[in-house]
């Protein structure tokens, strides 16, 4: 299928993602990978829009890999040299099944467009439109893994920084753990050891996702790599460094005896579920759009365009949907459960099914006004400004409709609160 290719195939980082490509770089070069697929933006898009026939296509292709799987972002302007947007766009691992990759993919592209990634992208100057390519591969129960800077991050020494820990590598990147520390130089020689305090470790969870689990006494002190086990790394950030270049942020797990490349990036300073169970549904989007403020003024026709854009997202209960103060591009409409808006810390509304927060954002760019948390399992249909505004430029008529929402706002905004009738008041967003 056009846009899904085997990571060794992927070639085109306008495509597929500089995460994916340098892993096909990595395989083409003989380095070992665990196997995987690489999904385009724009299949990743259709995915998280619902559409069915890509939907079953993906299906299809990830089904040739062994479950269960990891599946991780590799949206075509993250982890280059001037930014990286490692702890914004999300990974999910531990997903058990091809027909569970559909939602991590919708997960992950919308985790592309949250408020956090905005936020970094307006303050790195990449304030445009994600394209969210994606990376599935199976999933290795690692022995130790970790984190290894072929130069020495803080100090900029000539020397490779390796940080590790036993199980899964996101006790390392998460920083759940103190970490050994291991510093070589170019040969390979080990300059320092330093054992941790790894009292715990993230393995496979059964059933699906991943669960910390205590690490026996005997091992919390003690070094998660040899000798052996360092001089290999020391050989995979020669190796690297001669297929990316120098000054590399390698992820790597040691899993069965065997050394593997998990993420090779540049360093850069950044670097230092199951659907809810709340209240009753909005049952017509079309009706729900029609109740936003700002698109009061269209017809059904009108509407129906907006609602094709939408996007499921989902949050768990006592989530951040969207914090005060941030960035923000993306409107949201509740479709089930319920919801808190806080300002300056103070509560000031309740927000269940068919109501709405966020439309500022589709609009000026600017900080979000207020914050608003899930209080139960919470399904919201989002709409972003990179899909509301091309249809707002091709359409004029759209345009001056929602222009005249605005202005009679305004003149609400502008009258005595006593001649003000009172009305339903959406979430500042």
């Amino acid at each position: 299928m056009n846009g899904v290719v085997p990571l060794a195939e992927a070639r085109d980082t306008a495509v597929y993602g500089s995460k994916a490509v340098g892993l096909g770089d990595a395989l083409r070069d003989g380095l070992r990978v665990p196997p995987g697929v690489a999904l385009s933006g724009p299949v990743v898009e259709a995915v998280a829009g619902g559409d069915e026939t890509t939907i079953g296509e993906v299906r299809e292709a990830v089904r040739t890999l062994a479950q269960p799987f990891a599946v991780r972002s590799s949206a075509v302007d993250e982890d280059g040299n001037e930014a990286s947007f490692a702890g914004q766009h999300q990974t999910l691992l531990n997903v058990q099944s091809a027909d569970e990759v559909s939602s991590a993919l919708r997960e992950i592209w919308w985790s592309a467009n949250s408020d956090s990634a905005i936020t970094y992208r307006q303050r790195v100057g990449l304030f445009a439109r994600p394209i969210v390519g994606v990376v599935v591969q199976s999933l290795l129960d690692p022995d130790a893994a970790g984190v290894m800077f072929t130069t020495n991050p803080i100090t900029g020494a000539d020397e490779r920084v390796i940080e590790a820990s036993w199980g899964l590598g996101e006790a390392v990147v998460a920083g759940l753990v103190i970490p050994d520390h291991f510093r070589l130089d170019r040969s390979g020689a080990v300059l320092e050891r330093s054992a941790g305090d790894k009292r715990l470790r993230i393995r496979r969870q059964q059933g699906g996702g991943t669960a910390q689990e205590a690490v026996p006494t005997e091992l919390v002190s003690s070094l998660c790599l040899t000798d052996d086990q360092l001089g290999e790394l020391a050989e995979l950030a020669s190796r690297c460094e001669k297929v990316y270049g120098p000054d590399r942020d390698i992820e790597f797990a040691f899993a069965g005896g065997a050394l593997y490349l998990l993420q090779c990036r540049a360093i850069t300073s950044g670097n230092t579920g199951k659907p809810g169970g709340g209240p009753q549904r909005a049952a017509d989007p079309v009706e729900a759009v029609q109740r936003v403020h700002l698109f009061a003024g269209l017809d059904r026709q009108e509407i129906e365009q907006i609602t094709s854009l939408l996007k499921e997202r989902r949050f768990a209960a006592g989530e951040t949907v969207i914090r005060e103060g941030s960035a923000g591009a993306a409107l949201f409409i509740i479709e089930s459960g319920l919801a808190e808006v806080s300002v300056r810390g103070t509560r000031v509304a309740s927000l269940g099914p068919g109501e709405y927060f966020g439309e500022i954002a589709l609009i000026d760019e600017g900080p979000r006004a207020a914050t608003v948390t899930a209080t139960t399992e919470l399904v919201c249909q989002g709409l972003t400004l990179w899909e509301f505004r091309p249809l707002v430029q091709q359409n004029g008529v759209i345009g001056w409709k929602l222009l005249q929402s605005l202005v009679r706002a305004l003149r609400q905004a502008e009258r005595p609160p006593s001649a003000v009738p009172p009305a339903a008041t959406p979430a500042p967003g």
